[in-house]
């Protein structure tokens, strides 16, 4: 049976990251077949795993090791949420998929294209962290013309009043009358959408294209594909991380 270590396996799950599963596991809330788990320890297939007094469940054994990435087209109307009484849909019940799993960095309602699902806790803070400087790529189509103006404001980094930020520098291309596309190393909450607005227009629809190297391709909405071999292991190596 493969063995694996438990801050490594909670993380591959989506609990969280390895760092905090040390800390997780040192509070003593992590048990191992009903005995209290240490730092270090290693488990196998045949291990239960109980995490706050919840037994970590899995629909077949060979699924509890695998790591998961879907590439997945969030439609517009889709929340990027966990749970919400709120909100119509979430993306966490719009994947019928054996394996749990949940986003690695979000988009907001009004927006669509790719979106990156996983049950591994530490390539999602990989990626969601800000410092890492990872590729997120989108389309936009805007109210207002697309000037040449507005392209090199947008480009050289554009002051958030509301967020008291400047955004990074950026690659933004004009590709058409009133669509550009633009490349973000940043996640601010509702960045293109703000940039646009400090800039004197407004988004119109906006889709993300890429994340990292894998493409939305010709993904419909709604629809999702499982990332596998060379470009899992491309991703995993852009990101930082171990496969």
């Amino acid at each position: 049976m493969e063995r694996i270590r438990l801050n490594k396996y909670l993380a591959s799950r989506g609990i969280c990251s390895r760092r905090d599963a040390d800390k997780l596991i040192a509070s003593g809330t992590v048990l191992v077949n009903g005995v209290r788990a240490e730092l270090g320890t290693v488990i196998t297939e045949a291990d239960e795993v109980w995490v706050r007094g919840k037994i970590l469940e899995h629909k077949d054994a060979s699924d509890r090791f695998r790591r998961v990435v879907l590439a997945y087209y969030k439609p517009v109307g889709v929340v990027c949420t966990e749970r919400d009484k709120h909100a119509d849909k979430i993306v966490t019940e719009q994947i019928n998929y054996p394996v749990r799993v949940t986003y690695a960095g979000r988009l907001d309602k009004d927006s669509e294209g790719l979106l990156l699902l996983t049950n591994d806790g530490e390539l999602i803070q990989k990626l969601m962290k800000a410092s890492n400087h990872h590729e997120k790529e989108y389309v936009v189509k805007t109210v207002k013309p697309v000037t040449p103006e507005f392209l090199k404001q947008m480009e050289k980094g554009v002051y958030l009043k509301d967020l008291d930020a400047t955004t990074r520098p950026c690659q933004v291309k004009g590709i058409g009358p009133y669509t550009f596309s633009i490349i973000l190393t940043q996640g601010l909450n509702r960045q293109i959408r703000r940039m646009c607005e400090a800039c004197g227009n407004r988004v119109k629809s906006l889709k993300r294209i890429r994340v990292v190297n894998i493409l939305l391709e010709d993904l419909k909405p709604g629809e999702y594909r499982e990332i596998t071999g060379p470009q899992l292991e491309e991703l995993y190596h852009l990101a930082g991380c171990e496969m």
